[in-house]
């Protein structure tokens, strides 16, 4: 049977190359998007030329009290589309990049990050675990800032770790039920995240590049096959990791 993954925050980056490279290993997907309607069509679009079926659907991840309308949506989407009730993966990608020192991080800094990287995924994922078929998966990702420290990102970095705790506690807890979950920890990844910071400032570039054993920042395509990897049945046995995708980042 036809796998359907669920990609948030798949309208760009790290989503839609997920999302794209389920499609080509033979999986449906519903993506997420929270403003950018038509580079979630697009996206739409691409998966469909490549023989596989998709839906876009509007969501904020850091808007917990919008969840129950989503779960509605994704219900209908599911009837409508595949003649199902359930879906079989879950990514949970969304995320935005907010950076300071310390000493600078405003609450509202704190607060934004917290309620997409966090409490959002958290509170997410209970509403759609009824939706998540037996067997399922669910992938999280984190950051590679998490085991490397680096100025500025100790707000960004302290909530991607609460992720990578609370998915051991989901894979303990999900057991019986067959899902296996997993945290994945990019390096930096040359995309439009943060401002394009690693993509577009040379400098900010080569910093990143000369931390990395490969020599070079990530880029996308290093990152959603290795996701959509996670999620075959080959790597059925993967269950409660964190797994690093950096190059060798900060060894």
């Amino acid at each position: 049977m036809t796998t359907i993954s669920l990609v948030t925050g798949a309208s760009r980056g790290l989503g839609r190359n997920t999302a794209l490279s389920i499609a080509r290993a033979g999986g449906d997907v519903v993506l997420t998007y929270r403003s950018g309607t038509e580079d979630a069509q697009a996206v739409v679009a691409q998966v469909q030329a490549l023989g596989r079926k998709a839906v876009a659907l509007q969501l904020d991840a850091g808007d917990v009290d919008g969840f129950a309308a989503f779960s509605e949506l994704l219900d209908a989407a599911l009837r409508e589309t595949w003649q199902r009730d359930t879906f079989d993966h879950l990514v949970n990608n969304a995320g935005h990049g907010d950076y300071a020192l310390i000493e600078d991080t405003t609450h509202a800094q704190f607060d934004g990050l917290v309620n997409v990287h966090f409490k959002g995924v958290f509170f997410l994922t209970q509403a759609l675990l009824p939706r998540i078929a037996d067997g399922g998966r669910i992938v999280n990702v984190s950051s590679g800032l998490t085991r490397v420290s680096f100025p500025g990102y100790a707000a960004y970095a302290a909530v991607k770790a609460a992720v990578e705790v609370l998915s051991v506690y989901l894979a303990k807890e999900l057991g019986a039920r067959g899902i296996a979950v997993n945290t994945v920890a990019p390096g930096a990844i040359e995309t439009d995240f943060g401002g394009g910071a690693v993509r577009d400032n040379p400098e900010i570039n080569q910093l990143f590049a000369g931390m990395t054993a490969l020599g070079r920042a990530g880029v996308p395509d290093d990152i959603g096959p290795m996701i959509a990897s996670l999620l075959s049945p080959g790597n059925r046995w993967i269950n409660a990791q964190r797994i690093e995708v950096s190059g060798g980042q900060g060894i």
